[in-house]
């Protein structure tokens, strides 16, 4: 069932920002629409809650390579060349977009992970700090006004 903007009311919204927590994008196990509740427009982005036991069957993309990290729970990921990783809280898998892959939950309880995709490579590293922020960002880094 597609979720329509109605849907998405517990999402809270503001001038070019959105914050919501992984219940307001759904419930019940299987996919969270991440970048449609959000609105996110550069790349793909959704969560799954796997329930324990629960296989996902093997898949791959054209186009866009993924990043998975996992939230809550264990995943097992199985390659297309037979390779099963297991990865726990904090966990986290790239995979090229040909690359066959599939999930599964080996643990006791729901498994929570993210998935964001995309293509076409990194813009760069284009982070800047507001005027009056520099000294802040500089502590919290462990970097002293010298080495700025």
């Amino acid at each position: 069932m597609e979720r329509t903007e109605q849907q998405y009311a517990h999402v809270r919204r503001g001038e070019g920002w959105a914050v919501a927590g992984l219940e307001d994008l759904g419930e019940g196990p299987g996919f969270r629409k991440v970048r449609k509740g959000l609105g996110v427009n550069a790349f793909g982005v959704n969560a799954i809650v796997l329930p324990a036991g629960m296989e996902t069957g093997f898949h791959y993309h054209d186009e866009q390579e993924e990043l998975y990290f996992v939230h809550r729970g264990e995943i097992e990921m199985e390659f297309g060349d037979g390779t099963v990783e297991r990865l726990g809280e904090g966990g986290l898998a790239r995979v090229d977009a040909a690359t066959a892959r599939k999930i599964r939950n080996p643990g006791p309880a729901e498994a929570v992970y993210l998935i964001a995709g995309g293509k076409d490579g990194y813009v760069g590293r284009d982070g800047r700090v507001p005027e009056g922020e520099e000294q802040r960002v500089r502590e919290l880094h462990g970097l002293s006004d010298a080495s700025g």
